[in-house]
């Protein structure tokens, strides 16, 4: 299956910003073990390369490892050198996007309003990141697609696994998520089962809700 496959099969993004990536390897492990494979390094950390490299190496096939917080091009092009194989950004940069397509690598491009949405999509984002999602919730998820079905919407910002379901019914082809599922906490303290639970209980969350939503169509 190729990349694109695995963030729609899933149907789940790890989007994790920590100040310490020493654990990066361990932490994508127990996210891949409970069927979150695609897995976000933000570039708030001036590590993420790194983190990104050791991941990418460790869990090869496994995992699909991105960079997140992405501003410009030229970090985008530092995080596909490092192996980032899908790279987001958490505002609307066509040059960015561009510099991804030329090397094949996927984008996860923020935007919040119809026309910034339709922007990104037809500056060729692979998906269309809504960020905050928080802010119009599920119910404008629904109503963006409305008119714009053929969009591929995934939410960022006030995600949980308690209404990841709720965004997906409503449309989204995958959710993301941060601390709800990484937290600094469990992390530092190396609490592998947690994050793998959290992962588990996502994954099952957004198959359910998928199934709902076939029954329902």
């Amino acid at each position: 299956m190729g990349d694109g496959g695995i963030i729609e099969q899933d149907g789940a993004v790890a989007v994790v910003r920590l100040d310490d990536l020493s654990a990066a390897v361990p932490l994508a492990e127990a996210l891949a073990a409970g069927g979150v494979r695609a897995i976000e390094f933000t570039f708030t950390n001036p590590t993420a390369a790194r983190a990104i490299e050791a991941t990418a190496a460790a869990l090869g096939d496994r995992a699909l490892i991105g960079a997140g917080s992405v501003l410009d091009p030229e970090t985008a092009r530092t995080a596909i050198l490092a192996g980032a194989r899908f790279v987001v950004t958490p505002t609307l940069g066509p040059r960015t996007i561009a510099l991804c397509n030329r090397y094949a690598v996927q984008t996860l491009v923020g935007a919040l309003t119809p026309t910034e949405i339709l922007t990104a999509w037809e500056a060729g984002a692979t998906y269309v990141k809504v960020f905050p999602a928080s802010l119009g919730g599920p119910a404008y998820f629904k109503d963006v697609l409305g008119p714009l079905p053929q969009v591929k919407l995934v939410p960022t910002g006030g995600v949980s696994i308690e209404n990841a379901a709720d965004f997906v019914r409503a449309g989204a082809v995958a959710v993301a998520l941060g601390s709800n599922l990484v937290d600094a906490k469990s992390v530092a303290a190396g609490d592998w089962g947690t994050i793998t639970d959290r992962a588990r209980a996502l994954v099952a969350a957004v198959a359910d809700a998928r199934e709902a939503r076939r029954t329902r169509d």
